[in-house]
């Protein structure tokens, strides 16, 4: 028995409040090993999500979807994110450029542009999750924040992760997810994505024994 579209509405509303407070954790957060489990976190809000709109669309790809979420972004991203964490020796902080009450002031900014720009959008859209529209934009432009006040290699690879996340939730807002061919052609351009930010990490840190984008820079203007 399908559950009624108000309660599913409401589900969905939570678990788009849910991805959005990581994100802002995310942005606040200093520790690299515990970006990479918000991260998977944001994997298994992704997970319920889409299997939520499967079962009130009767979409049966998206139960395909789910399941290619739940191990690429909640097992196996952060596994290797972890993994290479350690053949690194990356165990430090991860302190922003800027301090966190300004970093979170901005972030507050960020998500009331993103749904000022979704409201038209997403009165065009025809999806039960059409009102998410505007938490899976600021969820994007969180992370790319992130990204620009990081200045560790690792932490903006984790940045460009959750915009990824991101622009998954917006697709399932507004057209009920990417045909799996191209979700699979994603997903596979991630994975290759990641194995060369790998790779890139230990020739970087043979070479200058630092992943600081700010000693790197130096070496560059010496």
């Amino acid at each position: 028995m399908m559950p009624p579209l108000n309660l599913v509405t409401q589900l969905l509303h939570v678990l788009a409040a849910g991805l959005l407070m990581i994100s802002f954790s995310m942005l606040a957060q200093r520790r690299t090993r515990r970006l990479i489990v918000l991260l998977a976190w944001q994997g298994v809000v992704l997970t319920a999500s889409t299997l939520l709109v499967a079962v009130t669309a009767h979409l049966q790809h998206l139960y395909y979807s789910a399941a290619l979420t739940l191990i690429e972004k909640v097992w196996l991203m952060p596994w290797i994110l972890l993994r290479l964490m350690r053949r690194l020796g990356i165990e430090g902080d991860s302190d922003p450029l800027v301090n966190i009450p300004t970093l979170m002031l901005v972030g507050l900014g960020l998500v009331i542009f993103a749904f000022g720009l979704a409201q038209p959008i997403s009165s065009l859209a025809t999806t039960v999750t059409r009102q998410t529209l505007g938490i899976a934009m600021a969820v994007i432009l969180l992370a790319f924040l992130m990204m620009i006040a990081r200045h560790k290699a690792v932490t903006q690879v984790i940045g460009f992760l959750a915009m990824e996340n991101g622009l998954f939730f917006a697709a399932t807002s507004t057209t009920y997810g990417m045909p799996m061919v191209v979700e699979l052609g994603i997903a596979l351009d991630l994975l290759v994505g990641v194995f060369i930010f790998g790779i890139f990490f230990f020739q970087i840190r043979e070479q200058f024994d630092s992943l600081d984008l700010h000693q790197l820079e130096a070496l560059k203007e010496d």
